[in-house]
C-alpha cells in the first residue's frame, strides 16, 4: 500500500490511550476533517502536523488515515502562531496569554520560547518560574518529535518508539547505536528478533558481542517459557548458534556465557545425575535463588506438629461421626498427616476420594478452632473448591492479595501485600490443583506463610505440568520434601462413571473401549476433517447442552493444537459463526486478525498484573476491585464501546475487565481451547476432535488430562487408532527442573 502525506491542524483529540499514546484524532485538512490514528504521545488540539501513513477503511468508522510517522510543525503565519500556542498545547498557557506573547515578541516567539524561555517573564502574567516550565515543555516536546524521527529511520514503530523514549530519554540515541539488544533487557514486548533487526540497520556487526549475550538470554527467556527452569549447556549453546544464523565461533559464544555468569545474569553448576555421568546446567540467575529458595522454604515448613496422636484419633472419629463422613484408612492417613505435620502432600486421580478428604480436613480443623484459608491457581479451580467444599476459596493471587507489577519491564513479576514481611495469618492453608503452579507462584506463595502454619498441597501429578516454568509438585514429591498421601482406590459412586474409569484405564496404559455403550464417555469414528468439523459443531450447538443441562457455551473443545484445521485457531472460527453469529444488536472490532464480537466467549492468554477488574452490582455499581487479569481465564464479552474503542469482558466471580483496542492482543476466542489451557478447570461437557499430531505432542498424559476436565460427558470425535495410539505414548514433556535436586541438597544439611 502506498505511503501519502498529509498536513493539518489537529482540531480534536476523539480518544487517547495514556498507556501507550496511541489516539484517535480529528485533523483539518484545508476544508475538509480527517480522522488520523496512531501513536501520538504528546500531540495536543491545535498543533499543526505533517504526517505519512496509509488509508484505511475501518469496518464501522469508515476511511482513516494510519499514520506510520509524524513530525509538528510550526505554522508559518501569525494568525495561526497564535492559534496553536494558545491551544493548550503548552500548559499554562491559554488564548488571552498567547495574544500578550505574540504581541511581545512577534515573529521572533518561536525562537525565544526554545533558546531564551527565561524572557517569556517580560509578558505580563508570567513569573520567571513559569517561563521556565514553559520552556521545558518545550524542549520535551522538540526532544520527543526528534527521537520519533530519528527511530522511523530504523522502522521502529510509533507504539514501540514511544516505549524507548519513556525508557530511555535522550540515552536511547547512545543505546540503539551501541547495544539495540539492552532493549530486550529492559522493555516488554521488545524480543530479540526485533533488536536484532534495529541492529543490522544501525550497523551493529553480526558476531557482535552483545549481539551474542542477547542471543543467549533470549534462549534461556524461551526455556523458561517452554516451563524449564534451566538448559542443559551444550544445548544452550547449541540453540544460540542456531539462533545467530552466522559463523559465530562457538568458543566465543561460550566467552560470552561466562561472561554473563560473571556477571550475575547467569549461573552454571555441575550436577550429578542418576546414572553417575555429569551435566553442567545453566540457569537464569532469579530462576536458579527461586527453586534454592523454595527448597529452603520447604524445609522449614515441614516440621512434626506437637499433636497429641490418640487426640487426633479422636477427633478424626469425632468428625466422621458428627458430619456423616466415612473415610477409609488412607483417608484418615491423610487428616493424620495434615494434623500432624507443617506440610503434606495430598495426591490421586479422579474418583479417589480428594474432595472428601479434603472437606474432612476442614472440619477436623474447624473442630479444633484453627483458621483456615482456601486456594487454588485459577478462577474457576477457586470455584469449584468453594462448591464442592461449602467453604470459600480464592485464586492464590488473591490470597496473596496482588497488588500489581513493575510496569515495562521485561517479564513483569507481580508484587504482593502477603509477602516475608506480612504473612498470612491463617493456621491451615489448603492449595487445590497443584499441578498448575510454577515455581514463581510456589515461591511467592511459600514466602507469605510461617514455620508452624500447616500447609496441605492436593492435586493430580498426572496432569500436564504448569504453563509457566517448573514442575513444583512432581519435584516435591520426587525430592522427598514432604509427607506424601497417594489416593488409589475408586469409590463405588465414581466407578459408576466412565469418565472415572476410563481416566485411570488411560492412565494405566490400559486400552478403553469405545463402543457407546456407556452413558458419558462417547467416541465417534470420523476420518474426514469436515465431517469431524460438522461433528464438533453439531455436538456443541444441538446435541449436548440438552443432554447434560447446560448452555452451549459451556461446553467445551478440547483440542492438541493451535494449527491445522482441527486446532483451536480454526474450530473457534467455525464455532462463533454459528454459536454466537453477526447480528445488528452485536457490537463487533477487530484486532490482530480476529474479529471479537459481543456475547463471544474469550480466554486471556498472558498474565497482566496491572489489569483492573470489578465486581459490579446493583444497577452496574462498582463493589470490589482488584488487579490481575491471569493466562488460562475464560470470560464473555459483555459489551463494545466503538466510540470508546474499549471491550467489556465477564470474568468468573463476576469479574469485569475492561481492555482498549490495543490491549485486545492479550485475549483469543475460547470457543475451543488447546488441552494445555483447560488444566484446572471442570466442564459439564467436553468435545476432543482427534485425527492426528505429532507424537511428541500426542501423549498419554495430554488424553488424560483432556478426559479428567469432563463432569459429566466426553465426547471423541476422529480416529480411534490416534485415541489407543495416545494412550500407549508414555512420553512426557521432557522439562529442564531442578526444585527435587535443591530439595535433596537441603535435607541433607
Amino acid at each position: 500500500m502506498e505511503q501519502e502525506t498529509i498536513s493539518g491542524y489537529i482540531e480534536h483529540i476523539i480518544f487517547r490511550n495514556e498507556e501507550n499514546g496511541y489516539t484517535v484524532m480529528s485533523v483539518a485538512q484545508g476544508g475538509d476533517e480527517l480522522t488520523c490514528v496512531g501513536s501520538f504521545p504528546i500531540l495536543h488540539e491545535g498543533e499543526y502536523i505533517e504526517a505519512e501513513g496509509v488509508f484505511t477503511e475501518h469496518a464501522v468508522y469508515g476511511p482513516q488515515f494510519q499514520v506510520k510517522t509524524y513530525q509538528i510543525r510550526v505554522p508559518d503565519d501569525m494568525q495561526a502562531f497564535e492559534r496553536y500556542i494558545g491551544s493548550g498545547a503548552i500548559k499554562g498557557i491559554g488564548e488571552k496569554l498567547a495574544r500578550r506573547i505574540i504581541s511581545c515578541f512577534g515573529s521572533d516567539t518561536m525562537r525565544i520560547m526554545e533558546e531564551e524561555p527565561e524572557r517569556l517573564a517580560e509578558v505580563k502574567g508570567i513569573s520567571p518560574r513559569k517561563a521556565m516550565l514553559i520552556g521545558e515543555q518545550i524542549l520535551e516536546k522538540s526532544q520527543m518529535q526528534n527521537a520519533m524521527i530519528f527511530l522511523a529511520q530504523y522502522d521502529i514503530p510509533l507504539s514501540l518508539g514511544v516505549k524507548i523514549y519513556q525508557q530511555y530519554g535522550d540515552d536511547l540515541y547512545r543505546v540503539l547505536r551501541e547495544n539495540p539488544y539492552q532493549l530486550t533487557e529492559d522493555l516488554d514486548g521488545v524480543g530479540f528478533r526485533t533488536a536484532d533487526r534495529i541492529a543490522s540497520r544501525v550497523g551493529i556487526r553480526p558476531d557482535s558481542e552483545y549481539r551474542i549475550r542477547s542471543g543467549l538470554l533470549y534462549v534461556m527467556s524461551l526455556a523458561g517459557r517452554e516451563g524449564h527452569t534451566y538448559l542443559p549447556q551444550e544445548i544452550l549453546l547449541r540453540e544460540t548458534e542456531k539462533l545467530l544464523e552466522t559463523d559465530t565461533d562457538p568458543e566465543r559464544i561460550r566467552n560470552c556465557m561466562m561472561d554473563l555468569c560473571i556477571g550475575k545474569k547467569l549461573i552454571t553448576r555441575e550436577e550429578m545425575l542418576q546414572d553417575g555421568a555429569s551435566e553442567r546446567r545453566v540457569y537464569a540467575a532469579s530462576v536458579y535463588f527461586m527453586e534454592l529458595n523454595t527448597a529452603r522454604m520447604l524445609k522449614e515448613l515441614n516440621v512434626v506438629c506437637e499433636s497429641d496422636s490418640g487426640r487426633v484419633s479422636a477427633g478424626i472419629a469425632r468428625m466422621e461421626e458428627q458430619e456423616e463422613i466415612r473415610l477409609d484408612e488412607i483417608q484418615k492417613q491423610a487428616v493424620y498427616s495434615a494434623a500432624r505435620n507443617g506440610l503434606m502432600i495430598l495426591t490421586g486421580g479422579p474418583g479417589t476420594g480428594k474432595t472428601t478428604t479434603i472437606n474432612a480436613m476442614i472440619r477436623f480443623f474447624l473442630a479444633e478452632n484453627m483458621t483456615i484459608s482456601l486456594a487454588a491457581p485459577t478462577g474457576r479451580a477457586a470455584k469449584r473448591m468453594t462448591e464442592t467444599t461449602g467453604y470459600e476459596a480464592s485464586t492464590i493471587h488473591r490470597l496473596l492479595e496482588i497488588e500489581g507489577g513493575p510496569e515495562g519491564q521485561l517479564q513483569d513479576m507481580p508484587r504482593f501485600v502477603r509477602n516475608a514481611d506480612n504473612p498470612l495469618e491463617s493456621d491451615v492453608i489448603i492449595i487445590d490443583e497443584m499441578s498448575m503452579v510454577d515455581i514463581y507462584l510456589m515461591h511467592a506463595l511459600l514466602s507469605a506463610i510461617v514455620p508452624g502454619t500447616r500447609v496441605i498441597l492436593v492435586g493430580d501429578v498426572n496432569q500436564l505440568p504448569s504453563v509457566g516454568p517448573g514442575s513444583v509438585l512432581k519435584d516435591m514429591i520426587a525430592g522427598g520434601a514432604c509427607e506424601v498421601v497417594r489416593l488409589s482406590h475408586i469409590f463405588r459412586q465414581a466407578a459408576r462413571s466412565d469418565i472415572v474409569v476410563n481416566a485411570h484405564r488411560i492412565h494405566e496404559g490400559k486400552p478403553v473401549r469405545l463402543d457407546n455403550q456407556s452413558k458419558d464417555f462417547f467416541f465417534l469414528e470420523r476420518q474426514d476433517v469436515r465431517v469431524i468439523q460438522r461433528a464438533v459443531l453439531r455436538l456443541v450447538q444441538e446435541k449436548l447442552p440438552g443432554y447434560v443441562h447446560a448452555q452451549a457455551a459451556d461446553i467445551q473443545v478440547l483440542t492438541p493444537m493451535r494449527k491445522g484445521p482441527l486446532g483451536v485457531e480454526q474450530m473457534n472460527l467455525i464455532l462463533q459463526r454459528y454459536l454466537n453469529p453477526p447480528s445488528p444488536d452485536k457490537e463487533e472490532c477487530e484486532s490482530g486478525g480476529i474479529l471479537y464480537r459481543t456475547g463471544d466467549k474469550v480466554m486471556q492468554i498472558r498474565n497482566n498484573y496491572q489489569m483492573e477488574w470489578e465486581i459490579r452490582g446493583l444497577h452496574g455499581i462498582a463493589g470490589d476491585r482488584g488487579l490481575g487479569v491471569f493466562n488460562g481465564d475464560i470470560g464473555t464479552i459483555a459489551g463494545i464501546d466503538p466510540v470508546d474503542e474499549t471491550v467489556e469482558v465477564l470474568f468468573d466471580e463476576n469479574k469485569v475487565v475492561t481492555y482498549t483496542y490495543g490491549q485486545l492482543n492479550e485475549l483469543e476466542l475460547a470457543y475451543a481451547v488447546t488441552i494445555h489451557k483447560s488444566q484446572g478447570s471442570e466442564y459439564p461437557a467436553v468435545v476432543i476432535p482427534l485425527l492426528t499430531g505429532p507424537p511428541m505432542l500426542m501423549t498419554r498424559n495430554l488424553l488424560y488430562t483432556a478426559v479428567t476436565r469432563a463432569k459429566s460427558c466426553v465426547v471423541t470425535v476422529g480416529s480411534g487408532k490416534m485415541f489407543m495410539d495416545m494412550i500407549a505414548n508414555q512420553m512426557e514433556e521432557n522439562r529442564y527442573t531442578s526444585l527435587d535436586d535443591r530439595i535433596r541438597e537441603m535435607r541433607e544439611m
